[in-house]
């Protein structure tokens, strides 16, 4: 009797799956919502992200220069503060080492503090395109991938060109990689990945930026590695007593 029941039951379901993957399958992707819900996450995550208070460790590298070793190494560690009146300020807290090859620029600076930490909010959607790759799996999320251009680099900024990752259920970007533009002959920057990671069970802020690439000047090829940490995340005005560690240096 339990037998007989258990095989109606698995032919029932046998027979209804057929329509099951067709019905998803049929479900099609709208890149077009996508893109305006997760530029909508973007902007309150871009909002969230100028009120927190938070340690920033970029170690730049240089490997090497026309394949020939080299040992070069400047790390600068700084904090998001904001004065009494209210405005934010990246303050630099100890800088270390040196760079021979190439100059550390306003342009590198620019970079670090706004390009490696990239986000689409609504305000600068209009000035890029966008379009859908398909899906890919980032860690254990299913994420819609989306290649970035900027539709012109005029204007005297910087851009980002690349592509983003889109977690599926919370449309929120979990990934960027890509490049800063435009370059010219002697000012150059290398392709970077970051990482987010959810902060305060709620917004997804970058913790983790790396680049490793070989910078084709005219004086020759270099090749530069970059590592950011953003570390200690708080919320400006809690109460917390915020105490950042600046004695720790990244590894070798």
């Amino acid at each position: 009797m339990r037998y007989g029941r258990l095989l109606a039951i698995f032919l029932l379901i046998a027979g209804a799956a057929p329509a099951l993957l067709s019905q998803n399958a049929s479900r099609k992707v709208d890149p077009d919502e996508i893109i305006r819900k997760f530029s909508q996450k973007e902007t309150e995550f871009y909002e969230a992200w100028r009120q927190y208070t938070y340690t920033q460790t970029a170690s730049i590298r240089v490997r090497s220069v026309d394949g020939m070793p080299r040992r070069e190494r400047l790390t600068i560690v700084s904090e998001i503060v904001f004065n009494d009146d209210g405005t934010r300020e990246v303050r630099t807290l100890r800088s270390s080492g040196r760079l021979d090859s190439v100059q550390f620029t306003e342009e590198d600076k620019e970079v670090i503090n706004n390009i490696n930490p990239f986000a689409l909010t609504e305000n600068d959607l209009p000035l890029y395109n966008l379009k859908y790759e398909g899906k890919e799996m980032v860690d254990e999320l299913d994420c819609y991938v989306f290649s970035v251009k900027p539709k012109n680099t005029r204007g005297g900024r910087m851009y980002f060109e690349g592509k983003i990752w889109v977690d599926d259920i919370d449309l929120q970007v979990v990934r960027t990689k890509g490049k800063p533009v435009p370059q010219t002959r002697d000012s150059k920057f290398p392709e970077f990945e970051t990482i987010r990671q959810m902060i305060d069970d709620k917004y997804w802020f970058p913790v983790w930026t790396h680049a490793d690439s070989v910078l084709e000047f005219s004086s020759g090829d270099i090749r530069v590695e970059e590592t950011i940490t953003y570390e200690n995340y708080k919320k400006f005005g809690a109460e917390a007593t915020i105490k950042y560690d600046t004695t720790s240096s990244p590894k070798e």
